[in-house]
């Protein structure tokens, strides 16, 4: 024995000692195991944390963290800013009209949504102005703020002119037309100006293009264009009336808690939603799925601890005889378990180490490595129009890194247990006999 080292401690290093054996293989495999099962939680929880925060950052920064609508218009508007910005915890308030257009640039034609805002008040309710990547937020007169992916989509460029065609107005045009035909059995003198006024109806609106936004996420790079609110106004003829209201309050996460108070200050007809509501199909998904995957690649760290169990057994079968010895001379229980305990933990600690290292350094490189991997096998990784973001979102929380490693680390010290008590019951006659 060393008289540097306690008994147990030192018989289960000489027990670790690499050997050119099929148990050394195994105990090899085991360590890679861990180490695989602690690489993927580590990376795959850290990438799903930060899809979720990364998306409600998103999310946050170009929507507003309430939104006061009606199934109509909204009349009336300014005095319904004054009303809620009376509320407590709101500190911002900005009417909006949003919808459905037809945008024509170069004989190509899309059909993305037009947000109208007041650039003053919305810039105060959202973070639109740290989106902009070409030009500026400038949104006075006949202008228009694009995302870009839809700019890129349509090939446009800072200075462009779109050509916008709404259908808000659809029912006003059928609407004349029909009394157009009324009267072409009477008067024919009359045609002539009603004609003109469905030409009007149907005029298309020419935007400049002031600049360019990427709020990161695909989906509202490719689908919104920001525009003046009354361009929004006259192109769905609503004339002073909006769609809804946008609000910032002190607190995202204390949204749900505002809006009960805001709703004692505006109208019973009108409803408003949180920005958690309008997502909230989303996020309960997301996190969901975090929770499964956990628990399913943990099985990937227990297949491990089986083949640490497995390779403590075949020691204990090979080391009968040395035992039977220690017991003999009066090795007590405990240190008869601590030997092959120690082995145990020993390797889930290397397994888990290696696991932390090397998953850190993927969390590091994630999107190298996702192009590395699209380049070689030739198929799109994180394909972007799919999951919204431009590139793989990570954000490592200390606590759920904390809670993977001690978890294997307890699996592995289990998985010891059952040779160690094994070891333990052997009795010294019996372990001397044998050969």
């Amino acid at each position: 024995m060393s008289s540097c080292l306690p008994a147990p401690l030192f018989l289960a290093a000489r027990y670790l000692k690499p050997k050119r054996t099929f148990l050394a293989v195994i105990t090899l495999i085991s360590v890679l195991g861990v180490t695989l099962g602690i690489t993927v939680l580590i990376l795959v929880m850290s990438v799903m944390t930060g899809f979720e925060r990364e998306l409600q950052r998103k999310v946050i920064g170009f929507d507003a963290h309430l939104l006061v609508t009606n199934n109509g218009l909204i009349d009336g508007w300014k005095d319904l800013v004054k009303r809620s910005e009376k509320t407590p915890g709101v500190v911002a308030v900005a009417p909006f009209v949003q919808g459905p257009v037809i945008v024509e640039f170069n004989h190509q034609r899309l059909a993305p949504k037009i947000r109208g805002i007041e650039p003053a008040l919305e810039l105060k309710v959202s973070d639109l102005s740290k989106f902009i990547i070409s030009g500026k937020l400038d949104l006075g007169g006949d202008s228009t703020v694009i995302g870009s992916e839809l700019a890129r989509t349509l090939g446009v460029h800072v200075g462009d002119v779109l050509t916008v065609y709404s259908p808000g107005n659809l029912g006003e045009v059928i609407e004349q037309l029909d009394k157009l035909k009324l009267k072409e059995k009477g008067s024919k003198n009359t045609k002539g100006g009603d004609i003109d006024t469905i030409r009007q109806m149907v005029l298309p609106t020419q935007l400049t293009v002031t600049g360019i936004f990427e709020s990161g996420r695909y989906l509202y790079d490719s689908e919104f264009l920001l525009v003046p609110l009354h361009i929004g106004q006259e192109l769905y003829g609503l004339g002073g009336s909006i769609h809804g209201l946008s609000i910032r309050t002190v607190d995202a996460n204390r949204a749900a808690e505002i809006r009960e108070d805001l709703r004692q200050n505006i109208p019973e007809e009108l409803t408003c939603v949180t920005w958690m509501d309008l997502n909230k199909q989303l996020f309960d998904a997301i996190a969901m799925e975090r929770h499964v995957m956990f628990f399913l690649l943990m099985f990937i760290i227990l297949v491990a601890a089986f083949g640490i169990m497995n390779t403590l057994i075949t020691v204990t079968v090979q080391k009968t005889r040395e035992i039977g010895v220690l017991k003999a001379l009066g090795a007590r229980t405990w240190q008869i378990v601590s030997v092959f305990l120690i082995q145990g933990m020993v390797v889930g600690l290397i397994g888990v180490a290696s696991g932390l290292v090397l998953g850190m350094t993927l969390i590091r490189w994630r999107n190298e490595v996702s192009q590395w991997l699209a380049n070689v096998l030739g198929v799109e990784i994180f394909p972007r129009s799919v999951y919204q973001f431009n590139e793989i979102p990570a954000e490592i929380v200390p606590t759920d890194v904390a809670l993977i490693c001690v978890s294997a680390f307890v699996i592995c010290s289990l998985a010891a247990l059952i040779p160690a008590w094994i070891a333990s019951r052997m009795d010294p006659v019996k372990a001397l006999r044998c050969e």
